[in-house]
């Protein structure tokens, strides 16, 4: 058992101005923040201006996140292989830099936060020690509005929150926690690792406030269960990694939020107050109860803040002036989590499995050394001889009359067993053969059906009222069917009327991208399917413009460009990786045929061998040895570009997902904007064609439904279908190019 206390880290938020309200000591374990007296308070003012806090550990703005790694996640994670629990929290207000520490930025590959460098740390870890075999499940708990969500459910894909499954606590009667519906997925290798905490980050609820552009408005747990035993052993070590990003606490004063957001600022505030409950009373010496149960979210952390585990907490702080009173908030609540105490234990135990096959050697053993102390080979089966004496005996026994008369079989349980089954045997014959011979028999000139149809007419009768529901409900799904089958067909006459040139244009396209969607892997498919939402030609355009003119688009297009270097760099190591594979395995033809020279010369010739070396020989060696450290750190270089690659990849999927929601929002409030001017169904013409520019080009042939143009509107008047969704389409569209091509016009 380690006894240890919390360790508590401070992380300072870059700031582009330079602040003068804090300052960091020279050995990096004390923080000071200075408050400035406020003249409104008057010339008499005894307010604290200074205040100070210890840390193991003070990160400040200059810091990168492998420093962050070596010095909090590393420690955490050798412990974690070791056989005990581990826990890192982020802790601090909203917008202090909390979900770039724990997940890291979607920018650049250096950007990478605990969790995927964890990942990566872990599975090098197991590839390089052989003596152990290890499994890895992982889990992602999202606690939204205290209402707990499975990110990574592999049943379906997930639109909104609302579609995921709910999480729920149980607890059984030594009070351990079970999470309810939450998935526990097996990851091989850290590709799939990846896949999954690039999913479930996915299906996060992030929203935009007033202090962070995407502020995370939940609290989220991704936890890595390990399991490691030797081969061949029985006892096995059972560990889990929590990661958890705290959701940031706000005063709802200083950021101005209402409706949902305001809701979710409550849940948060309410949550993390609950946690600071908890902290207080586990800081408190004597105090008999502790409030875990108050909040979900101290419910399932409750080994990680009192009990079996090695805890860490990182304190987030953002020391703008603003935000100073939020940070020596933060920094007091770190004070309060280092005074609490953790016991971690081993967590070892014994596998059923492993340990009934060595029960079974050792009872076989123990059989073989009474075999030889008593001299008789006993076997599991009784031999006929033995079966025919002890029938014989239990006759006796039963027609004997007298009461008091034993029944002796002596220490073997064999013949106990088989004694035991005759006297049931007997004693199940009498009911049978004493019904046998009353009037329930069966008569001898009827069946076995009409015996059963005379003696259970209930049965017959419930069995005939199944098969009539049995009935009921066939007809019901194939009329259920039917009717769905002819509203598909409906819809796809009026799609194929409304824009058929669209949709044959766009077959082949839609087959090869659903073929390529197929051969995805399952994780990938959902990803896949979320960031290609198929656009009609009037959203296809204003969806390029705005792709244009959006933030994101420049860091896409970085991450293309140096994902195709990566690949060029990949592909030549792959290049050099194989010539030096080939050179090795021609040095080697050389050696074996210089070996094969020297050993015929000393045949024909009739000479001793000499046991000087051979200058070619020991030459040839050189080669081969430099080769393959050549070889190694080739290949190891690939191995870093592989997941480098990989996890570009993922950064550029994620960052289009978040390219197509922001277009869908942006394309749904252009909608409402356009329904509200929209004009008289019986007069279905927009005549107000002033504030648009002029242009030739057109963008669809089929001048019934669309006369728009590439970038503008032409002179005539524009005819609406008089479909309200696709009306509603039309305008949206116009005003959503024309505000696009105002701003272009603006920027230029």
């Amino acid at each position: 058992m380690v006894k240890q206390a919390i360790q508590i880290f401070a992380r300072v938020k870059p700031n582009k101005k330079s602040v003068s309200a804090y300052s960091v000591d020279e050995d990096g374990h004390s923080l000071e923040f200075g408050v400035p007296k406020d003249l409104a308070d008057g010339f008499i003012n005894n307010k604290k201006d200074k205040y100070r806090f210890r840390f193991q550990k003070i990160f400040d703005q200059a810091c990168k996140q492998e420093d962050v790694f070596e010095m909090i996640a590393k420690p955490v994670a050798d412990r974690v292989l070791s056989g005990y629990n581990g826990t890192i929290f982020a802790y601090g207000q909203t917008g202090s830099g909390k979900t770039f520490t724990i997940t890291g930025g979607a920018e650049r590959y250096s950007d990478r936060g605990i969790i995927p460098r964890t990942l990566s740390y872990l599975y090098q870890y197991f590839s390089q020690d052989k003596s152990m075999v290890y499994t890895t499940h992982i889990s992602y708990l999202e606690i939204y509005n205290e209402m707990g969500f499975d990110l990574l459910d592999p049943r379906q894909e997930a639109s909104t929150l609302e579609d995921l499954p709910k999480v729920t606590i149980l607890e059984d009667t030594e009070q351990n926690i079970h999470l309810k519906n939450l998935s526990l997925l097996q990851s091989d290798n850290e590709e799939e690792a990846l896949n999954l905490l690039f999913l479930g980050d996915t299906n996060r609820m992030i929203a935009e406030t007033p202090m962070n552009q995407a502020s995370t408005r939940s609290h989220c747990i991704f936890t890595i269960h390990l399991c490691s035993r030797e081969p061949g052993s029985a006892t096995v070590r059972r560990s889990k990694l929590h990661l958890v990003d705290l959701a940031g606490s706000e005063r709802v004063g200083k950021t101005g939020v209402g409706g949902q957001q305001l809701t979710e600022a409550k849940y948060i505030n309410l949550s993390l107050h609950y946690l600071e409950q908890v902290i207080i009373a586990l800081s408190e010496k004597n105090r008999s109860h502790i409030p875990y149960r108050n909040s979900m979210m101290t419910s399932v952390l409750r080994d990680s803040l009192g009990g079996n585990c090695m805890t860490t907490m990182i304190a987030t702080v953002s020391v703008d002036t603003r935000n100073l009173d939020e940070s020596i908030s933060t920094c007091r609540f770190a004070q309060r989590v280092a005074q609490i105490k953790n016991e971690a234990l081993l967590n070892e135990e014994l596998d059923p499995t492993l340990l009934i096959t060595r029960l079974k050697k050792e009872v076989q053993t123990l059989k073989d050394e009474l075999a030889m102390i008593t001299g008789e080979q006993r076997s599991d089966v009784l031999t006929p001889h033995e079966i025919q004496r002890l029938q014989e005996q239990v006759k006796v026994f039963l027609d004997d009359a007298d009461p008091e008369v034993k029944f002796e079989l002596g220490p073997d349980m064999r013949k106990n067993h088989y004694c035991f089954s005759l006297l049931k045997a007997k004693i199940c014959e009498r009911p049978s053969s004493y019904h046998s011979n009353g009037d329930s028999a069966v008569p001898p000139g009827s069946t076995v059906t009409d015996h059963m149809q005379s003696s259970s007419p209930t049965e017959l009768k419930k069995l005939k009222d199944m098969l009539t529901q049995r009935d009921n409900e066939i007809s019901i799904l194939v009329s259920m069917l039917k009717k769905e089958k002819k509203r598909a067909q409906e819809a796809l006459a009026q799609l194929s009327q409304w824009s058929p040139a669209s949709s044959t244009a766009t077959l082949p396209e839609d087959l090869s991208i659903r073929r390529s969607a197929e051969e995805l892997p399952p994780l990938q498919k959902s990803l896949y399917r979320k960031q290609d939402p198929e656009f009609s030609i009037g959203r296809q355009e204003a969806f390029d413009i705005f792709k244009r003119d959006h933030g994101d688009q420049l860091i896409i297009d970085e991450n293309k460009v140096l994902l195709k270097q990566r690949y060029s760099e990949a592909k030549a190591l792959g290049e050099k990786v194989n010539n030096v594979r080939s050179k090795v395995n021609e040095l080697k033809t050389q050696l074996e045929l210089r070996r094969r020279q020297i050993a015929v010369q000393g045949v024909t010739t009739g000479s001793p061998v000499s046991e000087q070396a051979d200058p070619v020989e020991e030459r040839l060696l050189a080669q081969i040895e430099e080769e393959k450290n050549n070889y190694k750190s080739t290949f190891g270089r690939l191995k870093d570009l592989k997941t480098e690659i990989e996890h570009l990849q993922l950064l550029l999927e994620k960052a289009k997902i978040k390219l197509h929601k922001d277009f869908q929002d942006w394309w749904k409030h252009e909608a409402k904007k356009a329904q509200v001017a929209q004009p008289d169904p019986q007069h279905p013409v927009l005549e107000d064609t002033s504030t648009v520019p002029k242009s030739t080009t057109t963008v669809s042939s089929n001048p019934v439904t669309r006369s728009l143009t590439s970038s503008s509107l032409s002179d005539s008047s524009i005819p609406l279908t008089g479909d309200r969704e696709t009306d509603e389409d039309i305008l949206a569209f116009i005003r959503a190019r024309q505000s696009l091509l105002n701003r272009a016009g603006a920027l230029k």
